[in-house]
């Protein structure tokens, strides 16, 4: 269970989120717009994963800022949202480090 009031744990859940929402939009909407002509749905997930990039982002730095995560996992973490199934392959970790800060 992902919890809220950890500041890793907030990057874990904006880091799924903002995972699925890359993967549905190189799965779902890139399809869409070059294989049926349907740009909006390229506009409207990319959007949408634009915002979720940025939210990851901030959620990041305050983790790092707070001093729940070191520089290294930061880094990680932020490389990591840059290929598909990244977040999904560091949760774990992520998870690890969140249990043993409590």
């Amino acid at each position: 269970m992902i919890s809220l009031t950890s500041s890793i744990g907030r990057v874990r859940l904006v880091g799924i989120i903002e995972g699925i929402s890359f993967l549905l939009l190189l799965g779902v909407a890139m399809p869409l717009k070059y294989a049926f002509n349907m740009p909006e749905a390229v506009r409207v997930v990319g959007m949408i994963h634009g915002v979720l990039f940025v939210a990851f982002s901030l959620v990041l730095l305050l983790a790092w800022i707070g001093g729940a995560l070191n520089f290294r996992w930061t880094l990680i973490a932020f490389l990591a949202t840059l290929l598909p199934f990244g977040p999904f392959l560091i949760d774990r970790r992520l998870a690890a480090l969140e249990k043993s800060a409590d």
